[in-house]
């Protein structure tokens, strides 16, 4: 979404923008970094290194980096990769709006293709977008579903987490401002949203401290007021929520989910683990016993509800004891939809300055190998259950002689997808929304045809 603003105040300054193409063919170059977790500062850094090697050939001008990377380690990068032009952190990229804004010298097209990291390209375009608002941006998505932010950073101090460095304390988005962005997005032809947060479960509680409910160091969760107007919007569909934190979790939040039908079945909730000696380490202030507690309820509350999950295995301090309960944890809870990372010890954690990193490389990967062997299967007997039965689908692309789409609970681009036979006489809308009759499914896919 950063970059995404980027590319609409650039497109207002007189740039044409362009993200994601299939062919590099110009001169300035803006990459927008994530240095999260290990893999993705790898593939920034190797990103940077491809640019600056096109840059050395005289095949590009300017290389501009942006985003988390640098805002972590903008002085090593600077020392180390001196042939990148400016860098610029994850919030002061406005300066670098500035500084394209007023440069008098307007480059070629340029067009990039790099998996899994954002990317902005810049090119002279003589429209001016004048009346941009801060909320606009240029979708780089497909038209009909948008990401919206409703916060950004987070208080929570996990031990193994390096958000907290990165974005700094959790601030909400106003309500109304947020509720114009969603106006604005439908205004555009968006009719999914998916709506993210560092951390979705202290929305709001730093907005009100001590005025709404007058009670001195306490704040109110809005997330569930904040849903429930986002739905009563005109020509909103979808909404998915991502990114809940189960400690202090806003219960009010399940009763809009089960109210309204335009709110999915689907909430993304990081666990990460199940033991309490692991739960401990991890500082999630959370046992086991409130998080099943938790699970329960929100399966109670929303019946059908798809929950998606995130586990962390070789943390420091995971025995086998506790990888062994966590497995059978897995079988216990069978979640819909999971994903399983391996811990890596990232610079100036509460895990990197206070625990060892004891847990071999090559144990953390068959931990995430056999974890997600048993989701597979687990996944392959969820999904079967749909055989049979009709699901809403949204069209995303046609590839070849299949429609591919999503029911609400499948986000886009992590999760399953339904693949539906489609021939030249009748191909469907992409962006529309088509009655679905299961016919067969795979362990993370679902196969159809329209009704």
């Amino acid at each position: 979404m950063d970059a995404e603003r980027v590319m609409r105040q650039l497109e207002a300054a007189g740039w044409r923008c362009v993200h994601d193409a299939e062919e590099p063919k110009g001169e300035v170059c803006v990459i927008n970094t994530c240095g999260f977790i290990g893999d993705a500062k790898e593939e920034s850094i190797n990103m940077i290194l491809q640019m600056a090697e096109r840059k050395k050939k005289g095949k590009l001008k300017k290389l501009i980096v942006m985003g988390c990377l640098s805002e972590r380690y903008r002085a090593e990068l600077e020392a180390e990769l001196p042939e990148v032009d400016a860098y610029y952190g994850k919030f002061d990229f406005m300066n670098m709006v500035s500084a394209l804004s007023s440069s008098k010298t307007f480059c070629p097209e340029l067009r990039l293709r790099v998996p899994n990291t954002l990317r902005t390209v810049l090119s002279e375009d003589k429209r001016l977008l004048e009346g941009c608002s801060i909320y606009e941006r240029h979708l780089t998505t497909p038209k009909h579903y948008a990401y919206l932010k409703i916060s950004e950073g987070c208080n929570r101090m996990c031990s193994y987490c390096a958000i907290p460095l990165i974005t700094g304390r959790h601030t909400s988005r106003p309500k109304e401002e947020i509720l114009e962005e969603v106006r604005w997005l439908v205004s555009q032809g968006v009719k999914e949203l998916n709506v993210i947060a560092q951390d979705l479960s202290s929305y709001g509680l730093d907005l009100y401290k001590g005025e709404r409910l007058k009670v001195k160091g306490e704040g109110k969760h809005l997330l569930p007021e904040l849903v429930d107007e986002m739905a009563q919007i005109e020509g909103v569909e979808w909404i998915r929520l991502h990114y809940a934190y189960p400690t202090d979790f806003p219960e009010a939040l399940l009763d809009v989910m089960a109210k309204h039908k335009n709110v999915c079945k689907y909430l993304d909730i990081a666990l990460q683990h199940c033991t309490d000696h692991m739960l401990g380490l991890m500082r999630r202030h959370i046992t086991r016993e409130e998080q099943d507690k938790l699970i329960r309820k929100i399966r109670e509350k929303v019946p059908g509800i798809c929950i998606r999950t995130t586990l962390l295995v070789g943390h420091p301090g995971e025995t086998e004891e506790d990888f062994e309960e966590l497995k059978a944890w897995v079988k216990e809870m069978r979640f819909e939809r999971m994903g399983c990372f391996a811990y890596s010890d990232e610079e100036g954690t509460y895990a990197n300055k206070h625990y060892k990193d004891d847990v071999p490389q090559e144990v953390k990967d068959a931990r995430v190998a056999e974890l997600m062997a048993i989701q597979q299967e687990i996944s392959g007997e969820l999904m079967g259950k749909f055989v049979g039965k009709t699901e809403r689908v949204i069209i995303d692309r046609i590839e070849g002689d299949y429609a591919i789409g999503r029911t609400q609970f499948d986000s886009p681009e992590v999760d399953c997808e339904v693949l539906i036979t489609v021939s030249g006489e009748r191909l469907p809308v992409i962006g529309d929304f088509y009655d679905v009759k299961i016919t067969k499914a795979e362990e993370f896919d679902l196969y159809g045809e329209i009704i």
